[in-house]
């Protein structure tokens, strides 16, 4: 019979005890983010490319900030694009 040792404990729990939970949380957190800049571009009809010039930057700065899967995103890069978009950058701790 196969050991059904996750049956009563939560999703956390679950991602905690398989070693997942900090890059889910992770994943999840810049997904939102993505997401949000996203539409910022979308509803100001702003592309990638006018974003990377107001950032002064290149294009595939704003791709790689715009993969939800892509972690990797500097907290620099995060207030440049909130700026860029004329919006503040909020970070808070729960």
């Amino acid at each position: 019979m196969m050991e059904q040792k996750h049956i009563g404990s939560d999703f956390d729990d679950f991602l905690m005890e398989e070693g997942l939970l900090e890059k889910a949380e992770a994943i999840a957190v810049k997904k939102l983010f993505a997401y949000q800049v996203k539409e910022e571009m979308r509803k100001n009809k702003i592309t990638q490319q006018q974003m990377a010039e107001k950032m002064k930057t290149k294009r595939p700065t704003i791709v790689r900030a715009l993969n939800p899967e892509n972690t990797s995103i500097t907290l620099k890069t995060m207030e440049k694009i909130a700026q860029a978009l004329g919006k503040k950058l909020q970070i808070s701790l729960s």
